[in-house]
């Protein structure tokens, strides 16, 4: 295979615009692709449209060296790596529909010997969809290779576990898998571990599922501890003082696209055979639920003894501590709910400007402002702060 130089990147979002300006500092020459006009034109200018460690110098590098380009169409490259969202319809139905559009995108720049990569977190069977779409489109498929290596990066730290993680490729056929892999050992120093891309899939979907089901049994204790009269942070730090035993941090549900999205996947298709993966999302989205139950009856309990209606304070809205990001959110979505019902909402973001529909207010006039402080993310702004009137679903306080 011919020296590759040219990758074209389909999405710059919280895992393109990093891989993307990763590979332009190891000498790429990198066009990235975005549908949005005004997150191309702040790249190009060298700056971020995201809040990422890092990532505003990787990217002004790799701008001001000439190797990265934004753009909201593909070009021709070596290689096309995509890394665009994979919701769910309502129901949790798997959406591909952004892989499939991607995908079809690329169909008038691809020539023989191209390598054609999924990163996006998919169902197991989406790269030989990628595949089959471009078969139909003309591509012989015989003459590229296409593989699926997915994500495995934190946010807060996405720049360093890029190059540190392991990394898990599978691809359409033994040929596809070898120079994908290959292709990554180049800037990968963790292993580049190779496999068929249907276990590739699956084993991104298994990694969160197993998170997201240990996070559920801290949830449920949480619940637990609440009915109870038991501080479920203190009984956490005792059991986990079992040699064998490690309880994760309850929260107010769970958040991000992948970990409250990916076991959705698995549930689909695995239907009846898939129970704990399905209580597991049951259970922490009944958190959320809870949480919101939890605030309500507190505001109505300041309300009857005060005679006044309780000033909330909903302390952040991402989905976890110090970043920006906001999918699938528990935190945003109480927060909006409390509003919609009726609730006087004063909320609390360190990481955005705004947020449409939201009173957004800094985190020291909240805490004076409000009649009931509620904890929903654990932001370091939020650590220290002593608090009376309190509910605090992350441990930011009480842990």
């Amino acid at each position: 295979m011919n020296k590759i130089t040219k990758i074209c990147v389909i999405g710059l979002g919280y895992i393109g615009l990093p891989t993307a300006a990763l590979l332009a500092n190891r000498g790429y020459d990198i066009h990235g692709v975005d549908l949005d006009q005004r997150a191309v034109d702040i790249i190009n200018r060298g700056e971020i449209h995201i809040v990422e460690p890092e990532l505003d110098t990787f990217v002004k590098s790799a701008v001001n060296s000439g190797r990265l380009k934004a753009d909201t169409k593909p070009a021709e490259a070596d290689v096309f790596i995509i890394a665009v969202p994979t919701p769910f319809h309502d129901g949790f139905i798997p959406n591909i529909d952004y892989v499939c559009a991607a995908t079809l995108s690329i169909v008038p720049y691809i020539r023989s010997g191209n390598i054609v990569i999924l990163e996006s977190t998919s169902p197991v069977g989406t790269t030989d969809k990628v595949a089959e779409l471009l078969s139909e489109q003309g591509i012989d498929i015989c003459g590229i290779y296409i593989a699926h290596c997915p994500e495995r990066v934190l946010p807060g730290k996405i720049m360093k576990e890029l190059v540190e993680n392991d990394r898990i490729v599978g691809g359409t056929t033994d040929a596809a898998t070898k120079i994908t892999a290959d292709f990554y050992r180049d800037f990968v120093q963790g292993d580049v571990l190779e496999t068929d891309a249907r276990t590739a899939e699956m084993a991104k979907l298994t990694e969160n599922s197993y998170r997201d089901t240990n996070i559920a049994f801290a949830n449920e204790l949480s619940i637990l501890c609440d009915k109870f009269a038991i501080n479920v942070w203190e009984l956490i730090r005792l059991a986990n003082r079992h040699p064998r035993v490690n309880i994760l941090q309850p929260g107010a549900g769970v958040g991000g696209h992948c970990i409250a999205v990916d076991p959705w996947f698995i549930v689909h298709k695995g239907g009846k055979d898939a129970k704990l993966i399905r209580t597991a999302r049951e259970v922490n989205n009944h958190k959320t639920e809870w949480t919101i139950e939890k605030i309500k009856n507190s505001a109505l309990a300041f309300e009857n003894e005060t005679g006044k209606k309780a000033k909330v304070a909903c302390m952040g809205l991402a989905f976890k501590p110090d970043i920006d990001d906001l999918r699938e959110s528990p935190a945003l979505s109480i927060t909006k709910r409390l509003v919609n019902e009726g609730l006087d909402v004063l909320a609390v973001e360190p990481n955005i400007k705004s947020y449409d529909g939201l009173n957004l207010v800094n985190y020291k006039d909240a805490v004076t402002e409000a009649d009931i402080v509620v904890f929903l993310v654990a932001h370091k702004e939020f650590k220290g702060l002593n608090i009376v009137n309190k509910l605090d679903f992350c441990g930011v306080v009480d842990r």
